[in-house]
């Protein structure tokens, strides 16, 4: 493996010890401050931006309050029918500097050159000195037109090579495969009926830096309307898809790589107005619910699918005017801690993720996917409470709003049916 950032380091040997909690009391919620589990990587609070999206004017200033932290360039098909031009690279590192994001760039695979994006590293990273980490090439090559994984070994890495013939420091994210959970029933294979992970890995593994895959469970078949029992339902599942890729990669390399969900939402199609759809409220509920599962499962990079759109559909977290209800998820994690603590949660469709931040305070991320509210004991563990604990809430009633403090002496908690609840504890 080349080398890798310390930061990277920690979240690969913390991702293969277990941690076990049990159950204080029969307490439906128990949180464990003193079994801290490791740091949560900066870069899950992601984004992808192309070119076809703008910030716009009347939404400045939520850009550059949003808790982005990464922004993947151009994100989607767009990348590998266009090449990228100078101006582009400039007006997205701008884009960059306002939200407050790093930026991750993807060359173009299909049709692509080694010349071509190495040109592209020696604008961005020699003559403009932009210092770019993070590249990828090409995006979800196992939709491409008669493509095998042969072809991808093979053109994948001839661009690594001249990509990091001029800047060697660069770290190189891939594959990037389309709607890959681990589960071979459902996965994408290429013509020949190979894994596009596993081949990838096979010939590739010792350049690539972070693995990453693509992941959108919605809508199974275009005349269906997804439903709120069915995303979620659907929320668990994502527990098991970083396992799955590490036991892959272990399998196919005998090391462990960091991993990464660089594009994800709930649907691909653009849909909207739905009980379920992108830009639902239900969508922020549950997309809360699942960053917390990716972040547990110790993710370094997530990238939700997008950042901005108002005319192709509901996936942005801005449209023209506005903000959707998932770019409130982003305003309770923007205070959530940076060092993962053990959490468990006994309760069906309650869900608990903890950490305690910088300050010494412990964060407590409760989501309710249930349409019911749910009352229930919450067992906090070696941590001492000095005052009550400050409360936000994402629901119906409230986006991302403060309400009155709460006394967490009581270890009796309700929450509202759909709903994600912030306790910062002192």
């Amino acid at each position: 493996m080349r080398y890798l950032p310390i930061f990277f380091v920690l979240i690969l040997l913390i991702s293969l010890v277990p941690s076990p909690i049990t159950a204080q009391d029969d307490a439906g919620l128990v949180v464990d401050a003193g079994e801290v589990i490791g740091p949560i990587s900066p870069y899950v609070y992601g984004s992808n931006f192309g070119p076809l999206q703008v910030v716009p004017v009347d939404l400045i200033e939520h850009a550059r309050n949003s808790g982005v932290t990464m922004l993947r360039f151009p994100g989607g098909r767009w990348g590998d029918l266009n090449n990228i031009r100078e101006q582009q690279i400039d007006a997205f590192m701008r884009t960059c500097e306002l939200v407050g994001a790093e930026p991750l760039i993807h060359v173009r695979l299909e049709n692509g050159t080694p010349e071509a994006a190495a040109e592209l590293v020696r604008y961005t990273n020699i003559e403009k000195e932009y210092g770019v980490k993070y590249w990828s090439i090409g995006n979800e090559p196992s939709l491409f037109d008669d493509y095998t994984t042969g072809d991808l070994n093979e053109e994948w890495r001839a661009i690594a090579e001249a990509m990091l013939e001029v800047d060697p420091d660069i770290l190189l994210v891939g594959p990037d495969p389309h709607q890959w959970t681990g589960d071979p029933a459902i996965d994408p294979n290429d013509p020949e009926g190979r894994d596009w992970v596993e081949e990838f890995l096979k010939v590739n593994g010792d350049l690539v830096d972070i693995v990453s895959v693509h992941r959108y469970p919605f809508p199974r078949d275009m005349g269906s309307n997804t439903t709120i029992e069915e995303l979620r339902a659907n929320a668990a599942q994502w527990s098991s898809i970083l396992p799955n890729l590490r036991a892959v990669i272990q399998q196919t390399t005998g090391r462990d790589i960091p991993v990464a969900v660089t594009e994800a939402n709930s649907h691909w199609s653009s849909s909207i107005g739905g009980e379920a759809t992108n830009d639902s409220l239900y969508n922020a509920i549950w997309w809360a619910d699942v960053l917390g599962r990716l972040i547990s499962e110790q993710a370094v990079i997530v990238g939700y699918f997008d950042f901005q759109s108002s005319d192709r559909g509901g996936f942005g977290l801005l449209e023209r005017y506005d903000v959707r209800p998932s770019y409130y998820t982003y305003q309770l994690y923007k205070q959530f801690g940076t060092e993962l603590v053990v959490s468990e949660s006994s309760v069906e469709h309650l869900s608990i993720y903890a950490a305690l931040r910088d300050d010494g305070a412990l964060t407590l991320m409760v989501v309710n996917l249930a349409n019911e509210a749910q009352t229930t004991t919450l067992a906090i563990n070696n941590f001492e409470i000095t005052a009550p604990a400050a409360v936000w809430r994402l629901d119906a009633e409230n986006m991302a709003a403060q309400l009155d403090d709460l006394d967490l002496s009581n270890p009796e908690i309700t929450v509202p049916g759909q709903s994600v609840t912030l306790y910062v504890v002192k």
